[in-house]
């Protein structure tokens, strides 16, 4: 690991002026980053710690009935705290990697590195929430359609931080995964969310792109919320998504229609 000092500030305002620094980069829980800056990836001058900044961690509800989670609470926490909110989300939460990867991962961090199999993104996605970011230049609110934009991309700009993730509670919701054994990252994951507008389908570990909204099945189980409407679909196109030693393409594929009925099936 090359040299860097670390910077330790105690609120939000503290962290984006530390982040004003040249070359500097926010850490949240470290279980992406330190790893990367250990087998000397990725190099940094300086890394802001968020791990003090209390004003980002902890659930509550706003006026809207929305769930928001602070961006600083750790895997382990959301679990917790949302078992009767947001059993779905609970579930996400208490099934990413192992113990000691949830007491110091954080939810805002996975988002922003928005990692291709990432169990967070599609809980997000899934859900419809909305991601508050804070930066120099103020606050603002991103979409979640908006704000993944492909592998290890986001609508981040530089020096900002996600503070928050509001999400609104569908009617019904539930992640299934099929678990990589080596990495506890996902081979393919889907999150599905019934709102009384319609239904959300969001699959990760999939797609080269990252997570990704599967339109098709979306329409289907708007019309007939049931297993059998996932069945009767095509699966995703192959063209895009990872082949590797631990799934082809067309798996990969085949396991988006799995895993969603799978997730239909758990909503109920």
């Amino acid at each position: 690991m090359y040299d860097f000092q670390l910077v330790k500030p105690s609120s939000v305002a503290e962290a984006i002026e530390a982040l004003g620094a040249e070359d500097a980069q926010a850490l949240g829980g470290g279980q992406t980053l330190l790893p990367t800056m250990k087998a000397r990836l990725a190099q940094t001058d300086t890394l802001v710690s968020l791990a003090h900044v209390e004003e980002m961690k902890g659930v509550c509800t706003d006026d809207a009935g929305r769930l928001c989670v602070g961006g600083g609470t750790t895997h382990a926490a959301a679990a917790e705290a949302l078992k009767s909110d947001y059993p779905a989300l609970s579930s996400l939460a208490a099934r990413i990697g192992d113990p000691a990867v949830r007491a110091r991962g954080t939810m805002g961090g996975s988002v922003a590195n928005d990692d291709p199999s990432a169990c967070w993104p599609a809980g997000v996605l899934g859900s419809g929430a909305t991601v508050v970011a804070a930066g120099k230049s103020g606050t603002r609110e991103i979409g979640a359609d908006d704000f993944f934009q492909g592998m290890f991309t986001t609508a981040l700009e530089e020096g900002e931080i996600i503070t928050e993730i509001r999400f609104p509670v569908p009617e019904k919701a539930a992640y299934e995964k099929m678990i990589q054994p080596a990495s506890r990252f996902p081979l393919v994951a889907a999150y599905v969310a019934k709102f009384a507008d319609g239904v959300r389908v969001a699959i990760t570990g999939a797609s080269s792109d990252g997570v990704f909204r599967w339109t098709e099945a979306e329409t289907a189980l708007s019309q007939d919320f049931s297993a059998e409407a996932v069945k009767g679909l095509a699966a995703p196109d192959a063209g895009g998504m990872i082949s590797d030693l631990h799934g082809s393409a067309e798996y990969r594929a085949h396991l988006c229609k799995v895993m969603t009925a799978r997730a239909v099936k758990a909503a109920g």
